[in-house]
């Protein structure tokens, strides 16, 4: 038990995480399950990383997805059934920056970030992407095609974007404070889709697709809902810094 409790705290402290760090994470997972026994408190995680005392299976199970420690690992003799509950819904990040290689934080984080980006050739132009693996159904992805320089250089061609298709309407200026909290749209127009910043005229009648300062693209303006469909707002950005045909 004791090995169990060096080894728990050796990694709490790789992930740089206070014992009541780990107390506030493990009480959002029992709040998110509805089940208090999820809860760890900083002193019993402190009793049992000094003698191993008091360790219960569904306690190592909280530790293990907030840890993102595999099961080879930690819970070789728990049930995956029960260990694979929590994983599924717990992918939690550290205090500081770690090299993924094992456990439910690296399949999260591979499920985001496919291995594919950095060898597959960039498309022409912005397209939608066929949905894979698990997406909260709000959500769709998307990439930024070769030819299409509205956002560049902040978003660069190749990038992949997640867009949350329940937020549709066009943010009022008063509503961000610069170029990187402004809100960025994914968009289907006649001649294909487009991404970028947008601006409404005052009588909501036409829509404007904005370029970044820096980019040589010029803007297109359609008849709001009309001429142009707003798919979603951009959630989340993958951005590529290589060229695809560089990367070995």
């Amino acid at each position: 038990m004791k090995q169990i409790g060096a080894k728990l705290r050796a990694v709490r402290m790789k992930w740089g995480l206070t014992l009541r760090e780990v107390e506030e994470r493990s009480l959002r997972i029992a709040q998110d399950r509805e089940n208090p026994s999820c809860r760890i408190s900083a002193s019993w995680l402190n009793r049992v990383e000094r003698d191993g005392r008091g360790l219960s299976v569904i306690k190592l199970i909280v530790l293990a997805a907030i840890y993102s420690i595999s099961p080879e690992q930690l819970l070789a003799y728990c049930s995956s059934a029960a260990k694979n509950s929590l994983e599924r819904n717990c992918p939690l990040g550290p205090n500081t920056t770690l090299l993924l290689t094992g456990g439910p934080l690296e399949e999260h984080a591979r499920s985001w970030l496919p291995d594919s980006i950095a060898v597959e050739p960039v498309p022409d132009h912005t397209t939608l992407l066929s949905p894979e693996g698990p997406l909260p159904s709000q959500f769709c992805r998307g990439i930024i095609g070769r030819l299409d320089k509205t956002l560049d250089p902040m978003i660069r061609s190749g990038s992949i974007v997640l867009i949350n298709t329940q937020r549709r309407s066009i943010a009022h200026r008063r509503e961000w404070t610069n170029e990187f909290d402004r809100p960025i749209y994914f968009l289907l127009a006649h001649a294909g889709y487009f991404c970028g910043w947008c601006e409404l005229d005052k009588n909501a009648e036409w829509l404007t697709l904005v370029p970044h300062m820096l980019s040589y693209a010029t803007g297109h303006r359609w008849r709001y809902r009309k001429e142009v469909e707003v798919i979603g707002r951009v959630a989340c950005v993958l951005m590529c810094l290589e060229e695809p045909s560089s990367a070995a």
